[in-house]
């Protein structure tokens, strides 16, 4: 008996075809970096402020999948950089403006450090980025996004970029914040939708849909990958 293989309509594999090319010109390793945002391991392990955000990062899966990211974008070209806090033992040149930071001074008052103390195990790195020696690690004491007060700006312009790539936490604040920053900096911005979640996971996913999806392009880890290759 002769087998027909299952094909799906002529317009739908062109449309595929055509989104594939759009997001290969526009991570063209050329003019492309990858930034983690505050994937620490007291930010999103056990010693976490939030205590919801390390459950939420967990269940959603999202360490092997920024790892595979990352050794991926390693393998064609692409700089990877590492947007990390690395608080001062004191606490100093830190602002109490905001909720979540409260809760940070409120933590180091109580036990007399900080989780992303700089030095401290918190503040490295998880382990399944598997970080190496070609990476670049941007580091700040102070503020909510990736962006504002640091270099990365300066860093990724000089390395070329103008695509950035961004993954970590939190939808709710780092992710999103450090997309606008991005935007409003003149870059082309890909989220990486597996890569990144928020607290409660429905409201990350609102916001993907309705505020990032607005200002950049939300694709997964395969789809990112692919086009790479």
């Amino acid at each position: 008996m002769r087998r027909f293989r299952s094909i799906r309509p002529l317009g739908y594999r062109r449309g595929m075809s055509k989104a594939l090319e759009r997001l290969r010109v526009t991570v063209d390793p050329a003019h492309t970096v990858v930034i983690t945002n505050e994937l620490q391991k007291g930010i999103v392990g056990d010693e976490a402020i939030l205590a919801a955000l390390p459950v939420a990062v967990r269940e959603a899966g999202i360490l092997p999948v920024a790892g595979r990211v990352c050794a991926a974008a390693r393998a064609r070209g692409v700089r990877v950089l590492h947007a990390v806090v690395e608080e001062r033992f004191d606490g100093a040149g830190q602002s109490q403006n905001c909720r979540i930071f409260a809760l940070g001074a409120k933590r180091r008052a109580e036990v007399g450090y900080g989780p992303i103390d700089a030095g401290r195990p918190g503040a490295e790195i998880v382990d399944e980025l598997d970080v190496q020696p070609v990476d670049i690690k941007m580091s700040r004491i102070h503020g909510m996004t990736a962006f504002t007060g640091t270099e990365l700006d300066a860093v990724v312009r000089n390395l070329g970029g103008r695509t950035v790539v961004i993954m970590g936490v939190s939808v709710n604040l780092g992710v999103l914040g450090t997309a606008l920053s991005a935007c409003d900096l003149g870059y082309q911005v890909v989220i990486v939708r597996d890569a990144v979640c928020g607290i409660p996971k429905e409201y990350a996913d609102a916001v993907l849909e309705n505020s990032l999806s607005m200002i950049a392009t939300v694709v997964d880890a395969d789809e990112l990958i692919a086009a790479w290759s």
